[in-house]
């Protein structure tokens, strides 16, 4: 059973059609990237997996959405339970104006863990995870703000992967990143799914095709074409898809 699968999704902002007949599964511990040219609905697609659209006034979802085999948007979800197993990291590091250990602390004291040790210890972990423990591991009380844009970028991954989410979605994270940053989050991207499914939306093909086994193109709102990425980006089906990835438009 895929972990995440959209059946006949159609979504609207208002009168407006973001998204038209989305069938998508995604698989357990496998990297899917979005792609497509802006406007296209990958990172509408995206917040529907943690419902991060129920925040804007109008939408609309038709079809259904679904995690390990629930409609996460049935009656009767909890939505914060929902969100603690659906992380998200955004296109721009976002820490908050705390200490670095705080940001990481943050989601556990919010979710009721009150032990020291505990809290210590899986601050620990999510910084190891991220990659970014060998970098701060000598100056947690210092503010987060203080990091580099990449290191802030990671303390987010950090961040929301304290709560232990079973999947990471990923909004252009490098986007506003240096090369060298870039290459870090690729790397630890590449890492974090043996333990977490991940899904990203990304401008750049290039990363598309370094970090995803899978990729889905969007075009107005439809998904043109979804397979693995070798064949997304060497043989693809649709001309619509190898118009796009031979930069014939977009």
């Amino acid at each position: 059973m895929a972990q995440i699968e959209t059946k006949n999704v159609d979504f609207y902002y208002g009168a407006v059609q973001a998204l038209r007949n989305i069938n998508l599964p995604i698989e357990h511990n496998t990297v899917t990237a979005f792609i497509g040219p802006s406007g296209c609905g990958k990172s509408t697609l995206l917040r529907l997996f943690n419902r991060m659209n129920d925040l804007i006034d109008g939408c609309r979802l038709d079809g259904s959405v679904e995690i390990n085999g629930q409609n996460i948007y049935g009656k009767g979800v909890n939505v914060e339970e929902l969100r603690k197993q659906v992380g998200m990291v955004f296109q721009k590091p976002n820490p908050f104006p705390k200490s670095i250990f705080e940001n990481v602390a943050y989601g556990l004291r919010v979710n009721g863990v009150k032990s020291k040790s505990e809290i210590e210890d899986r601050v620990e972990a999510s910084l190891i995870r991220s990659a970014l423990w060998t970098e701060v591991k000598d100056k947690l009380n210092r503010s987060a703000l203080q990091l580099s844009g990449g290191q802030q970028q990671r303390l987010c991954i950090a961040r929301a992967l304290a709560v232990e989410p079973s999947i990471l979605l990923m909004d252009e994270p490098a986007s506003a990143l240096d090369p060298i940053s870039t290459s870090k989050i690729e790397e630890l991207i590449f890492e974090l799914k043996k333990n977490f499914t991940i899904v990203i939306v990304t401008h750049s093909m290039q990363q598309a095709g370094r970090v995803s086994d899978k990729t889905a193109f969007f075009y107005m709102g439809e998904m043109v074409e979804y397979d693995s990425t070798t064949n997304i980006f060497t043989n693809p089906k649709q001309e619509r898809t190898l118009n796009y990835v031979t930069g014939r438009f977009g």
